[in-house]
């Protein structure tokens, strides 16, 4: 560099100096928040539940459903001391969803889950049930851990509405918990809860939903 532009350039960051701007020089990175750490769900520790509230006719009448997944995936991002910023994301597989009620014979369970395939999930066509969270909010709980809200869109049987799903969050050593329920209703996702064949699966238009995540790092 010649020495013109040594003093051009001394006076120019003087300048800056002097207007407390000298901290926009010298670095082309942006400055960055807290780093967040990935959490894998393990879906051999953890549950996803539908509790589906009776509507039935004739000898269903009076039993509520409660399906399970038995299989699902997806991950967990959080900012350590303070959980936000943070995301959710998981995929269960629609065909996965059984019906596990005790007021139920297992010959009834058969045909209860025959028909959450043909009559109201339809797999073949609708094979993922996914969430992705969009904003997620948190402030510490009184007995420890976080009450976090986490806000996203729900895909289901080829629907996208948005849900807010409140949780309370967990996190010890390399493990994070995170419990939580919220409701949907079945017809915002045009989900049919009735059947020709023999009329199961009927059920009222609000569906509860119930997690409990266990996630490693």
């Amino acid at each position: 560099m010649r020495s013109s532009e040594k003093r051009h350039r001394l006076i120019f960051l003087l300048v800056l100096t002097a207007f407390g701007l000298s901290s926009i020089v010298g670095s082309s990175k942006p400055s960055s928040g807290p780093a967040t750490v990935k959490y894998a769900i393990d879906s051999s520790r953890s549950k996803f539940m539908a509790r589906a509230f009776a509507g039935g006719l004739l000898w269903f009448k009076g039993h509520d459903h409660h399906l399970v997944a038995k299989e699902f995936s997806g991950d967990v991002e959080v900012t350590p001391d303070s959980i936000t910023p943070a995301s959710l994301h998981f995929v269960v597989k629609a065909d996965s969803l059984v019906e596990t009620g005790e007021a139920f014979t297992p010959p009834q369970k058969e045909i209860i889950n025959t028909e959450l395939r043909e009559i109201v999930f339809h797999p073949d066509r609708y094979p993922d049930i996914t969430f992705q969270s969009t904003n997620v909010s948190a402030k510490p709980a009184n007995a420890g851990g976080y009450d976090v809200k986490i806000h996203g869109n729900l895909t289901l049987h080829g629907a996208t509405k948005p849900v807010t799903m409140p949780a309370h969050v967990t996190l010890q050593g390399n493990e994070l918990r995170a419990v939580g329920e919220f409701n949907v209703d079945r017809d915002d996702f045009s989900v049919k809860a009735t059947s020709a064949f023999h009329g199961l699966v009927r059920v009222r238009d609000t569906v509860k939903i119930m997690f409990d995540i266990v996630a490693h790092r």
